[in-house]
């Protein structure tokens, strides 16, 4: 049994202060996603540090961006292993930031459709002419470079 870090929160702390449910920190203890390993107290439950809530607000990110658990767990055990690996935790994290990137410009083109669409709806309601939109089919000709 080892000793519970310094500040010992409970698994339902955690779950609040990171928004996580209880159920997906054990998941997530479960598939090796922590940098370290989770602590126990004398009862056997599991408490964590403020290294773990850290860690866990990361890791949210990383998966609310599409980080792959996969990608995920082979970070930590990166990180797990220590030092000597720091280009291949970079370059996980340094591939992961493209993919963000390319999401980004995906969702810029999408708002740029929506936004021309809602101009062309506002102006054809203000000219009382709404009734003639997609008659021909949807308008759309907002282009890669139409920005």
């Amino acid at each position: 049994m080892t000793a519970a870090p310094s500040t010992a929160l409970t698994i339902g702390e955690v779950s609040e202060m990171t928004g996580l449910s209880t159920h997906t920190l054990r998941f997530y203890e479960k598939e090796g996603l922590f940098v370290g390993p989770v602590e126990r107290n004398s009862a056997g439950r599991r408490v964590f540090g403020e290294e773990e809530v850290a860690w866990l607000r990361v890791c949210t990110r990383l998966r609310s961006s599409g980080m792959s658990l996969a990608d995920i767990r082979r970070y930590a055990e990166l990180a797990r292993a220590g030092a000597g690996n720091e280009r291949e935790r970079f370059e996980i994290l340094r591939a992961h930031e493209a993919k963000v990137v390319r999401q980004m410009a995906e969702l810029q083109d999408a708002l740029d459709v929506i936004r021309w669409k809602v101009e062309t709806y506002e102006r054809h309601l203000a000219a009382g002419s709404a009734d003639t939109l997609w008659r021909g089919g949807p308008e759309c000709a907002v282009t890669d470079g139409g920005r």
